[in-house]
């Protein structure tokens, strides 16, 4: 059950992340849902946060701001600007 949490809650904030970065045109469902679980981990990183302790609000924020830190470095690299 676990595993599906993290599928369902990474595509969508992986989705919400590519739509404040504007970058949904170019991603699948399934490139959303590795932005979101990389996302989770590394606003877990940052905001001491663990998806596994359930999905509440703060992490879910956490995992949505780590997608958009994570799509900001890929732009960055890819563009030579964050967009």
């Amino acid at each position: 059950m676990g595993l599906i949490i993290w599928l369902v809650v990474g595509g969508v904030v992986g989705w919400l992340a590519s739509m404040v970065m504007r970058t949904d045109a170019q991603q699948g469902i399934l490139l959303n849902i590795i932005v979101g679980i990389v996302g989770a981990f590394i606003g877990g990183l940052l905001f001491g946060g663990s998806i596994n302790a359930g999905v509440t609000l703060y992490t879910f924020i956490s995992s949505l701001v780590g997608a958009i830190i994570l799509l900001a470095i890929v732009n960055l690299v890819r563009r030579g600007r964050v967009r």
